[in-house]
C-alpha cells in the first residue's frame, strides 16, 4: 500500500491562483531566506508573476510573517499591514 501525500490538491483548493504562478516548482528556499540571506532572486521571480497581487492578499490576510510573498518582503508586508490598520 502506497500512501500519497497531494500537496498540489490543497494547493488548487486553498491557493488556485498558485496554479499560475512564477514560483511554481521552484525550490522554496528562495523564498525563505532567513535573515541575512538574499531576497533579489525571489523578488525577480515575483516581479514577471502574473499573480503577484493574488499572492500578496493571500499573504496579508493570513498574517504570513517569514518568506517573500506577492514581492514583498517581511519587513514590506509589516508596513503594509501597519498602514492598513
Amino acid at each position: 500500500m502506497t500512501i500519497r501525500s497531494d500537496s498540489s490538491r490543497v494547493e488548487t483548493e486553498e491557493r488556485p491562483w498558485a496554479l499560475d504562478s512564477a514560483c511554481r516548482g521552484l525550490d522554496s528556499a528562495m523564498f525563505f531566506p532567513g535573515q541575512d540571506g538574499e531576497s533579489d532572486p525571489a523578488l525577480r521571480v515575483c516581479g514577471g508573476c502574473a499573480v503577484r497581487d493574488e499572492c500578496l492578499d493571500f499573504a496579508l490576510e493570513t498574517r504570513q510573517r517569514y518568506g517573500i510573498w506577492g514581492g514583498t518582503t517581511e519587513r514590506q508586508r509589516r508596513r503594509l499591514m501597519r498602514q492598513t490598520a
